[in-house]
């Protein structure tokens, strides 16, 4: 299986972990996708150059395989593809460590577990195909043999590889979905031991004390004309200064 040493994220270091070649080129996913490139290359290489040849009864190439061209069109073309999406992989394996948003690398790796899964089938049906008819061939006399053995041999051999490959794409993908957490917000519990909180230290209270302001009278030359006179207890009424009341 793939190495899994330190923070990962769907089977990949974490971003800003950097590079490692001699590492990256020790996988086994790495190894196995190579051998699937080559197998790829086997076949359409096997198909293009000797696949097709001129029998006695007529002048156009057909197919080594039972004279059917659509088996060999079928192959190579699955054969091209493959070769290609091998490459494409590899560079995107590279890549995958310099994702930082989580969701790239779930993408990334939910396309290697779609494509290896359908190209192990097609491959199954490749073989199944190039087998079937290479069974009905009578007419050898001139036909390249070895190539059509190799193309059966490396289209079985592609099941495997493709398949290893959907296998450990389902494995980081799974390793993905429970190493990767969305972080959320969670209120800290009251600490009831701590009057105040550790990053909080009250100041001291200093009251200041007031003084009074005094106020200094205005002066004026002007007498109040509001001033209450002194009070007289049993005032006299105005005009009777001299009564004096009988006495009995």
């Amino acid at each position: 299986m793939e190495e899994t040493d330190g923070a990962s994220a769907y089977g990949a270091s974490l971003a800003g972990g950097g590079f490692d070649f001699s590492k990256f080129v020790r996988q086994p996913q790495t190894i196995v996708r190579l051998l699937s490139w080559i197998f790829a290359m086997v076949v359409f290489a096997c198909i293009t150059t000797e696949g097709y040849i001129n029998t006695v009864h007529s002048a156009e190439a057909k197919c080594i395989f039972n004279q059917n061209d659509s088996a060999c069109h079928y192959a190579v073309g699955i054969g091209v593809i493959a070769f290609l999406a091998c490459v494409a992989f590899l560079v995107l394996d590279v890549y995958v460590p310099f994702m930082s948003n989580a969701k790239e690398r779930k993408y990334a790796v939910m396309a290697d577990l779609g494509f290896s899964g359908v190209w192990t089938f097609l491959w199954f049906v490749c073989f199944c195909l190039l087998a079937s008819q290479w069974g009905r061939t009578h007419e050898v006399s001139g036909v390249p043999m070895d190539a059509a053995r190799a193309t059966v041999a490396f289209s079985f051999f592609s099941i495997a590889t493709w398949g290893i490959l959907t296998y450990f794409a389902l494995g980081r993908f799974r390793r993905g979905v429970h190493e990767v957490t969305i972080p959320t917000y969670a209120e800290p519990p009251p600490d009831h031991h701590t009057p105040y909180p550790p990053t909080y230290a009250p100041t001291s209270y200093n009251p200041t004390t007031y003084t009074p302001t005094t106020y200094t009278a205005y002066p004026s030359s002007v007498p109040d004309m509001h001033q209450q006179p002194p009070f007289i207890p049993n005032p006299q009424p105005p005009g009777d200064a001299g009564y004096q009341p009988p006495s009995y």
